[in-house]
Parts: C-alpha cells; sequence; structure tokens
C-alpha cells in the first residue's frame, strides 16, 4: 500500500519536478525546467504570503468547510433525533456522541482531502474514474434525500417561528425559502461564506440551554464515557438514528466541493496533486478545520440530548417526534426562556443547513454532468447549478403544502440516505488509496484504518435500519 507524502517537495513524485499550475493551466516538465523554476518561485513566495495572512485571521480565518459542515450536520431534523433520544432514554445514549466523534471526523477529513488534493468534489472524481452508471444513482438518490429533509427543516423552522410569534406557518417555509434561496445565490462568496460561519454559532442556543436547566453533570460525564447497552428493538432503533443522523451523505459532498472550490477562488492555491509544497499547510488547515467542525457538531448534539434529558425525560415527557414539539414541550416544564432559546436555534441553525443541503445536491449533480458549478459563479456563468438549487428548494417548500407527515419524510429521507451511504463511503475509501485520484497524498495508514472503521459501522447500522423496518 502506498505511503502519503504529506510533506512531499516538488521532486517528490516520481523523482521528477511537479511545478505549480499557470494561470494558462499548464505546469513545466523535465524539458523547461529554467521556465519551471518561475512559477514553482512564485507559488512558494504566494504560499508563504498566504500563510503569514491565515495567521492574521486568527481561529476563525483558519475555520470554513469544516466548521460550516459540521454545523449543517445538527439541522433541524437532526435536533429532532437527539432530543427524542434524551427524552426517551435520559442520558444513557450520552456515550453515542463521543463514539460518533473520530468516525465523523476520519470521512469527513478524508472527503476535504480528496477535494483539496484534487480539485474536484467527490461526485467530479467518481465521474473521472468510475462508470457513469455508478455516478448517476448516487446522485439522484442524493437530490431525493436532500429535498425531502430540506423540506423538512423549512417545516420545523416554520413551525418553531409560529411558536414565537404566531402567524402562518406556510407563509413563513416559503419566506425562509426566499431568503435562503436570494442569499445562495446572489451574496458575494466571501461574504456569504463568512456568513455560514457566524451562523454556526447559533447552536450555542443549546449550551444555554442545558446550563440553564438542573443537570446532574456527573451522570453525564460517567454515562458519556462509560457506555450502557441494550438489546431491546427501541434502544437498538434509536442508536441507529443518531448515527444516521450524524454520519450523512451531503456532509461528504459539500466539505470536499466546498474545499475544491476555496481552492480555485484563492489565486495563490492549487490543487495539492500539482502544487505538493503547500501540502503541510493545508492538510495541516483541513484537519485542524475539520476536527473543530465535526468535534463542535457532536458536543451540540450532546447538549440537545442533555437538554431533553434534564427537562422531558425527568417529567415523563419520552415521545417527542418533530423539534418544534420539543420546544413546545420545554415551555411549561422549563420556562418561556427556554423555550424561546431551543425555538430560535432551530430556526438560525435552519438558515444555515437548508442553504448547504440545496448546495450539496447541485455540486454532486453538476459534477456528475460536467456542469459549471460554485457559489462563486454569477448566477450567469452557472445557470444550471444555481437553477438545481433553486428546484431543490422550490420541491421542498412543495413538501410542506401537500399533507405529507414530517416524520414519514425524514423516515424516507434516513432510509436513502442509507442506501446512499454504504456504498459512497466504499467508493470514497477506494478513491482515496488510488495513485492516479490522490497522486502522492493516498492516504495515511490512521486515516485509512479509521475511514473504513467508519465505513463499516455505517455498513451495520444500515443493515439494522432495514431488518427493523
Amino acid at each position: 500500500m502506498a505511503q502519503p507524502a504529506e510533506h512531499a517537495s516538488p521532486q517528490a513524485r516520481g523523482g521528477r519536478p511537479v511545478f505549480a499550475e499557470t494561470q494558462g493551466g499548464a505546469r513545466g516538465t523535465d524539458s523547461d525546467t529554467d521556465h519551471g523554476a518561475v512559477p514553482v518561485l512564485a507559488a512558494r513566495i504566494a504560499l508563504r504570503r498566504a500563510s503569514s495572512r491565515a495567521a492574521h485571521k486568527g481561529l476563525l480565518g483558519r475555520l470554513g468547510p469544516g466548521l460550516i459542515t459540521g454545523a449543517s450536520d445538527d439541522d433541524p431534523s437532526g435536533i429532532a433525533t437527539y432530543s427524542q433520544t434524551g427524552a426517551q432514554f435520559g442520558y444513557a445514549m450520552c456515550w453515542v456522541m463521543l463514539f460518533c466523534f473520530p468516525l465523523m471526523a476520519a470521512i469527513q477529513e478524508i472527503s476535504a482531502r480528496m477535494g483539496r488534493t484534487t480539485g474536484r468534489g467527490i461526485a467530479g472524481n467518481i465521474r473521472a474514474h468510475y462508470s457513469r452508471w455508478l455516478l448517476y444513482p448516487i446522485v439522484g438518490l442524493l437530490l431525493i434525500a436532500n429535498t425531502i429533509n430540506l423540506g423538512a427543516d423549512l417545516g420545523a423552522m416554520a413551525a418553531a417561528l409560529k411558536l414565537l410569534v404566531g402567524g402562518p406557518a406556510n407563509l413563513y417555509v416559503i419566506g425562509f425559502a426566499i431568503g435562503c434561496t436570494w442569499l445562495e445565490v446572489f451574496s458575494r462568496y466571501e461574504r456569504y461564506i463568512s456568513i455560514l460561519k457566524w451562523g454556526s454559532f447559533v447552536l450555542l442556543a443549546y449550551v444555554a440551554v442545558a446550563l440553564v436547566v438542573p443537570v446532574p453533570w456527573d451522570v453525564v460525564f460517567y454515562s458519556t464515557f462509560v457506555p450502557s447497552f441494550s438489546l431491546k428493538t427501541d434502544y437498538v432503533v434509536t442508536v441507529v438514528a443518531v448515527l444516521g443522523t450524524t454520519i450523512t451523505p451531503y456532509c461528504f459532498f459539500w466539505q470536499s466541493s466546498q474545499e475544491a472550490e476555496d481552492q480555485r477562488v484563492d489565486p495563490t492555491a492549487h490543487a495539492l496533486i500539482d502544487a505538493p509544497e503547500q501540502a503541510s499547510a493545508e492538510i495541516s488547515r483541513m484537519r485542524f478545520d475539520t476536527y473543530i467542525g465535526m468535534g463542535y457538531s457532536n458536543a451540540i448534539s450532546l447538549f440537545i440530548i442533555v437538554a431533553a434529558a434534564a427537562t422531558l425525560h425527568a417529567h415523563g415527557v419520552t415521545d417527542i417526534q418533530t423539534s418544534a414539539q420539543a420546544a413546545e414541550a420545554l415551555r411549561p416544564i422549563a420556562g418561556v426562556f427556554t423555550f424561546a432559546l431551543f425555538a430560535a436555534g432551530i430556526i438560525g441553525i435552519g438558515l444555515l443547513a437548508v442553504p448547504v443541503l440545496a448546495a450539496s445536491g447541485a455540486y454532486a449533480l453538476g459534477e456528475a454532468l460536467g456542469w459549471t458549478t460554485g457559489l462563486d459563479r454569477k448566477p450567469l456563468d452557472a445557470k444550471a447549478f444555481y437553477v438545481t438549487i433553486a428546484i431543490s428548494t422550490v420541491v421542498g417548500v412543495g413538501i410542506n403544502f401537500v399533507g405529507l407527515d414530517p416524520i414519514k419524510a425524514l423516515f424516507w429521507s434516513a432510509v436513502v440516505n442509507g442506501v446512499v451511504a454504504v456504498p459512497l463511503m466504499v467508493i470514497i475509501m477506494l478513491m482515496a488509496m488510488r495513485e492516479d485520484v490522490m497522486g502522492d497524498f493516498v492516504l495515511p495508514r490512521a486515516l485509512w484504518a479509521m475511514g473504513w472503521l467508519s465505513t463499516a459501522t455505517m455498513a451495520v447500522v444500515v443493515a439494522i435500519m432495514f431488518a427493523t423496518w
């Protein structure tokens, strides 16, 4: 098995010089070393300048696709799952979030590496190296699952706003959809990414909820680090639901495509396969971003479980089907302030998750069909990409007007995600170890092992899901 060259020099690939791409897109060869030295020197200078700029940005400047991906994973549908977990089982499942963290972080880091190393997202790499008949069903199922999930999230946001201020929920669904789509299509890329970053911090509302209600923290710590198991059907099904909510295909596509796009819009950056001298700094940044983002996501999920356990479960409320129901149930138990925080969190994170769901599907479809893609593109320069975002959002809105039960919608979304997740993760792992895909940046052994462990875990989860269906 080939080993990675995270700190490879320009001569690392087979002993031949590897030059950064010039603006014309060409790379130097052995025969034009004198001319090639100029772009290599320019790339190194640009890299040092970029590193210097990054050093002045502070913590938030080092965070990006990983943080946004992690936050979007705690979407309103996920909040419902974690609330039900805490309401039904109290603190008994706190350990699941700790268990999920390394598995989730590993597959997300692998997805990020693929995007940054190749300059293409996951769908683009599958298109380049595998049959279209393998790619198209995966992308099609992803679009279906994302759209259903998006519709459920819009409904949850509208229900939460109705709880806070009253009014017509259906009108709020339309308003949220228009607002999310408008920002996604017409905002300047750097500003939009900044909005998504700052929006991720709305999840701290759930930390506040857990801190303002009485919580036996000794029990929480024990339950987090000492797993408790049960073979009862309800317990097993809930563990499966939590794992399926936490490790989900749209996150793979979003983070990989965002890494590729960030590289493309930065004039000092190049795909690592073409500019290996950038690898050390970029892989370090991706790892930091991903582990912070996934750690933040799982910590918030844990706080949601704790808050639900300390309030709903402690007062005998054990059946929560939606995030809005969880918020409403909190009002008489924990007070208006806690209820308002919980409901506001649903709305705030929905404003981040809905665009991510729409865009991840658009990236996947666009890369699969060879379209021009990217949130940095002007609408007229990437019409099909933005039309896909708009259509997904419109269909998501429609789900709320056809009388489809949101619980059934999320169930079918989970089923479709399960169908997509395992074969997709297998393909990602196979591509990540192919030198014709990743060059010298195939996975190191530890990440390779964690990636396959994550894949095997999801295979077991999906098998249990279908067995208990």
